[in-house]
């Protein structure tokens, strides 16, 4: 797919207001550009819900130039509501989601478009020049057999590597100030859901939009 910009988004954790005036910002042409999201829609902020209504409405509106990929929470998530692992989602600010989706006397239930999507999440986005994944990749790994649990987990091992994985990685899930600019690696969560910024990060221009934290 010929594309005249990427915009790739770093995780928005249930920041439903950041995200819609984010999206106002970077005004998405679906004509040219390819929208990419890096995972961690959900938990810990405020509307976790609202987020994924406005995802799945512009991935079922622009199929192909709306690609959303899979982060540590959507994963976490899934397996909760598959009965696995229920201590270590609720440790990691799962309680936001469960609300969210909690019904008196029906207990937690996800609308089928938003099973749907978040059952509809890539681990890791290739393009021509660009690799984008949620947490990062294990240096010295072919992108082929990079784990699911790298995929969405990784920290340190990455962060510190020069390793060239071919093309530049852009990635999220590590807090930072602002965003992480390196040679083979470019790193867009600024914390939101912290009191920092949303981010997206235009491509090729290499330029970034943000929105602070209200």
């Amino acid at each position: 797919m010929e594309t005249d910009r990427i915009i790739a988004v770093g995780d928005i954790h249930g920041c439903r207001l950041e995200l819609e005036r984010l999206l106002g910002m970077i005004s998405f042409d679906p004509s040219r550009d390819l929208l990419v999201f890096l995972g961690d829609y959900i938990d810990r902020g405020p509307e976790p819900r609202g987020v994924l209504e406005i995802l799945s409405g512009l991935a079922d509106l622009h199929p192909g130039h709306v690609r959303c990929l899979m982060g540590n929470h959507e994963w976490m998530f899934l397996r909760y509501l598959e009965g696995m692992d229920s201590n270590l989602y609720l440790l990691n600010g799962g309680e936001t989601t469960i609300a969210d989706y909690f019904i008196e006397g029906k207990g937690v239930s996800i609308p089928d478009r938003h099973k749907k999507f978040l059952d509809s999440l890539d681990f890791f986005l290739e393009t021509e020049s660009y690799i984008f994944v949620h947490a990062g990749l294990r240096p010295g790994v072919p992108l082929a057999d990079q784990t699911p649990d790298d995929l969405l987990w990784i920290r340190d091992e990455f962060i510190s590597s020069s390793y060239d994985w071919g093309k530049r990685v852009i990635f999220a899930h590590t807090p930072v100030e602002t965003p992480l600019v390196q040679p083979n690696k470019i790193g867009i969560d600024t914390g939101a859901v912290y009191g920092g910024r949303l981010t997206a990060l235009i491509l090729p221009d290499l330029t970034f939009i943000s929105v602070e934290k209200k």
